[in-house]
């Protein structure tokens, strides 16, 4: 029993700085890298694709549909730029950081509004999972991001 006790405090101690924004003060790395992720979402938003593709390392992987990573910067940027033709709006519902090192990982469930440019109005929600790594001038970019990690949670066992 000493031992058990012994390793759940070494756990407990090794776990890495985890945060939701809304409940506890977060790190100085916690706030950096929300605020990556933030700067991101605002950019979209505005149709600032440069902006949208500067928050991303070169070689990094994006699902704009489950099951289907694109790493490809250029079609990458297609991409981007075709979905801000709905001007979307995303709502977070919340945002989880965990921070080990030079790699972050952020949760955060979101939904999204915008119009086709026919004006037919859109809908979606998600659950995005994004992997970020510290930068060489400490600023964080993605390199892993999946706003579908949610349809895991919805397919039938």
């Amino acid at each position: 029993m000493k031992h058990a006790f012994a390793w759940l405090m070494a756990l407990a101690l090794a776990i890495p700085q985890t945060s939701t924004a809304e409940s506890q003060t977060m790190t100085q790395d916690q706030q950096d890298v929300l605020n990556a992720v933030q700067t991101m979402t605002s950019n979209f938003q505005g149709n600032d694709i440069a902006g949208v593709m500067a928050s991303y390392e070169s070689e990094a992987t994006v699902l704009f549909e489950p099951g289907a990573p694109v790493s490809d910067a250029a079609l990458m940027e297609q991409m981007f730029a075709g979905m801000a033709a709905v001007s979307p709006v995303f709502d977070y519902a919340g945002h989880e950081v965990i921070v080990n090192g030079d790699v972050a990982v952020h949760i955060a469930p979101w939904s999204m509004t915008g119009k086709t440019p026919d004006g037919q109005e859109l809908a979606q929600s998600g659950l995005s999972i994004a992997v970020l790594r510290r930068q060489p001038d400490g600023s964080w970019k993605m390199v892993i991001d999946n706003p579908h990690g949610g349809r895991l949670l919805t397919q039938d066992q």
